[in-house]
C-alpha cells in the first residue's frame, strides 16, 4: 500500500493539529485509501509524541479523533483489525505506543476488542514486549502493563498462553515493585500490582476450570505468583504492603475481588501463613470490618468473598495469637451479619449464616464455656458445595462498577428527604396567606395534626405565621422630684390685682397673693403689696432660693410637713404690717 504523504512539514504543535485534522478528513473510498490514511496518521502521531505529546493525554486525544471520525465510524471492524495486526507486527517504540494507546482507550469504551485481542494472541506478544521495553522507553512499558491488565480481567487466557509465563517474569515484576517502592503513589507502581493481581486470577480460574470439568484436556498449572511469594516471601514484602493499601482506597468492585483472592490463597497455603507484618494484618483486619459493615444488603457477592478471607485470617496468621486484637469488635460483627435484635429486616442468607458460623467457631472467638456453635449449612448449591478456591475463583464482576456504601446510600437518602421537606415549606410560605389571622390558626393546627404521624421525623416544622406590625406607644412622662418627694406639675400663678377679700396664704412669705375669694377673677389673680400694705399694681412673680437638700434624718418629718394644710389669716387694716 502507498504512503499518505503529509504535503506540509510540521514545525510547531499547532501545524501538528491542523495536520491531523487533515488526514482524518480525506476521503476513503476503497481499502487501500483507508490503510494509507491508517498509515499517515500513526506516522504523523509517532513522530509527534517526543515533540508536542509530552503527556499520555495528548497521545489519548490523538486516538480519540481517530475513533470519532469518520473513518472509524464507517470502518470500526476493520480498523480495530488493522491497529491489531500492527501490534503483533510493529517493532518500533514510537508506533508502538501509540496503538497500545488506542487499543487501551477503545478497550476500555468496547470489551469486544479486549476479547479480540486474547483472540489473536495478544497475550504473548504483551509479554515480550514487557520484558525488553523496561529499560528502554518507560512510557511504553507503563502503557503496555495496563493494557496486559485491562485485557486480562476481562477474558479467560487460553492454557497454552498462561503456560509461557515463567518464575523469571514474575520476579521481574516483584522487583520492579520493591525498586519503586519509595513512591506508592506512582501510578506505575500500581500497574505493575494490578497485573500480579490479574495473573494470579487467571491462574485461579485455569485451576477452577480444571477441578470443575475433570475430563477436560487441561494439565495443572503452577500458580506462579503464590510460588514466588512461598519461596522469596521475605524479599518482596512491599507487594504486600500495597495490596493492602490498595483494598482500603479501591471503590471499584472487581478489584477488591481480585484482591481477596489473592490474599486467600496467601492465607491458606502453610508457606505464606506469616507473609504479612503483624501491624500490616491488624490494618487488614480493621479494612475489612469496615467494609463488612458498610456493604448494603443487595451485595452478597462481595460480602461472601470477605467472610471467606476473614475465616483462615483469624485462624492461621499472627492474629491467632495473643493478644487477641479487637475480639470484642469482631464478635459484634458477627452478631451484626447474623441479624441479631433486628426484626425489621429481612433474615441473612443460608450462605451468609454459614460463613460467619465458620468465623465465629475459631477457637479464641468461642467463648470461655468452649462450647462451639453448630453451623447451619442451609440448602447449598452444588457451586456452594464444591471447593471454596474453585467458588472464590469463580466470582466475577464486570469492570468500572463502583461498590454502593451504606454510608453513602443513607447520606443521600436523607439528602433527598431534606429537599423534599425544603420544597414543602416554600410551598407553604409562598402560598397566599389569608387577612384573617384567625381564620388561617385553625388551617395550620388542622394540618398539622392530620399530618403530624406521616411527617415526623421526615419534615421540617412549618414556619410561624408573619408578625403584625404594631402602632409604637410613646413612653410614659416621668414626673418631676423635689428633694425626694414627687410632685405633680402646677401651672405658674398669674399675677392679678388685689381685690377686696383677698388674703395671703401663711406659706407664701413672699408677696404673692393668692385668691380666697369666690369671685372667678379673685380667685385666679395675685397682687403684689407694697411694704405698708397698699397695692402697688401688677408686679413680676419672684423666685424663691433654691434650699440645700435636707438631711436623712429630717426626711421623714419634712414629709410629714408638706402633708399640712397651709393656715390663711386676715390681712390687717390698712396702714398695719403684712404678715411676714
Amino acid at each position: 500500500m502507498a504512503d499518505l504523504e503529509v504535503t506540509e512539514p510540521v514545525e510547531n504543535e499547532q501545524q501538528f493539529w491542523h495536520a491531523l485534522n487533515d488526514i482524518l478528513s480525506t476521503p476513503c473510498p476503497t481499502p487501500e485509501s483507508l490503510d494509507d490514511v491508517l498509515r499517515s496518521w500513526l506516522e504523523l502521531v509517532a513522530t509527534g509524541r517526543d515533540r508536542y505529546l509530552d503527556d499520555e493525554d495528548d497521545i489519548a486525544t490523538c486516538s480519540q479523533q481517530l475513533r470519532i471520525s469518520s473513518i472509524f465510524s464507517q470502518n470500526a471492524d476493520y480498523v480495530r483489525t488493522q491497529i491489531i495486526y500492527s501490534l503483533l507486527q510493529e517493532d518500533e517504540y514510537g508506533p508502538l505506543h501509540i496503538i497500545s494507546n488506542f487499543l487501551l482507550l477503545d478497550g476500555r469504551a468496547e470489551e469486544e476488542t479486549f476479547r479480540r485481542m486474547v483472540n489473536e494472541g495478544c497475550f504473548l506478544r504483551l509479554l515480550e514486549l514487557i520484558k525488553s521495553c523496561g529499560d528502554h522507553d518507560g512510557r511504553l512499558h507503563r502503557l503496555l502493563l495496563e493494557l496486559m491488565y485491562e485485557m486480562s480481567r476481562i477474558e479467560k487466557l487460553p492454557h497454552q498462553d498462561l503456560a509461557q509465563v515463567d518464575d523469571e517474569f514474575v520476579i521481574y515484576l516483584f522487583q520492579l515493585i520493591e525498586a519503586f517502592s519509595d513512591d506508592v503513589d506512582d501510578p506505575y507502581h500500581y500497574a505493575v500490582i494490578r497485573v500480579l493481581l490479574v495473573m494470579n486470577e487467571q491462574y485461579m480460574v485455569a485451576s477452577a476450570s480444571g477441578a470443575v470439568d475433570p475430563t477436560a484436556p487441561v494439565a495443572h498449572i503452577t500458580n506462579r505468583v503464590v510460588k514466588v511469594l512461598s519461596l522469596h516471601g521475605p524479599s518482596f514484602r512491599t507487594f504486600g504492603e500495597n495490596i493492602i493499601l490498595l483494598l482500603n482506597r479501591a471503590t471499584e468492585t472487581s478489584l477488591q475481588l481480585i484482591i481477596l483472592k489473592l490474599l486467600y490463597l496467601l492465607f491458606t497455603t502453610k508457606a505464606t501463613y506469616e507473609y504479612f507484618y503483624t501491624n500490616d494484618l491488624r490494618v487488614l483486619l480493621d479494612v475489612i470490618i469496615r467494609n463488612l459493615l458498610d456493604l448494603p444488603v443487595e451485595m452478597n457477592t462481595l460480602r461472601h468473598t470477605y467472610l471467606r478471607v476473614l475465616a483462615p485470617l483469624l485462624s492461621h496468621t499472627q492474629l491467632s495469637q495473643p493478644p487477641h486484637y479487637k475480639r470484642d469488635q469482631i464478635l459484634s460483627l458477627l452478631e451484626i451479619l447474623r441479624g441479631s435484635g433486628s426484626a425489621h429486616f429481612l433474615p441473612p442468607e443460608p450462605t451468609t449464616l454459614r460463613l460467619v458460623e465458620r468465623v465465629a467457631n475459631i477457637p479464641w472467638l468461642v467463648d470461655d464455656e468452649g462450647i462451639l456453635r453448630p453451623v447451619s449449612m442451609g440448602s447449598l448449591t452444588q457451586a456452594q458445595s464444591g471447593s471454596t478456591v474453585s467458588v472464590i475463583a469463580n466470582v466475577h464482576e464486570k469492570p468500572g462498577i463502583e461498590t454502593p456504601s451504606r454510608k453513602s446510600t443513607l447520606a443521600r437518602e436523607l439528602r433527598h428527604e431534606q429537599e423534599d421537606a425544603e420544597d414543602t415549606v416554600g410551598s407553604i410560605i409562598a402560598s397566599p396567606a389569608s387577612d384573617t389571622p384567625e381564620t388561617t390558626a385553625p388551617n395550620l393546627l388542622v394540618s398539622s395534626t392530620t399530618e403530624g404521624h406521616k411527617a415526623a421525623g421526615r419534615r421540617k416544622p412549618s414556619p410561624p405565621p408573619a408578625r403584625r406590625l404594631r402602632a409604637q406607644k410613646s413612653l410614659p412622662i416621668v414626673p418631676k422630684h423635689r428633694h425626694g418627694v414627687p410632685v405633680s406639675p402646677q401651672p405658674p400663678p398669674t399675677p392679678t390685682r388685689m381685690t377686696e377679700g383677698t388674703t395671703f396664704a401663711q406659706g407664701d412669705r413672699y408677696g404673692v397673693a393668692v385668691a380666697s375669694s369666690s369671685s372667678p377673677t379673685a380667685a385666679s389673680a395675685a397682687e403684689a403689696v407694697s411694704g405698708d400694705g397698699k397695692v402697688s399694681g401688677l408686679v413680676a412673680k419672684k423666685q424663691p432660693p433654691k434650699l440645700p437638700p435636707p438631711r436623712r434624718g429630717k426626711l421623714r418629718a419634712v414629709n410629714s410637713l408638706s402633708t399640712l394644710h397651709p393656715v390663711t389669716e386676715s390681712l390687717p387694716q390698712t396702714g398695719s404690717t403684712p404678715v411676714a
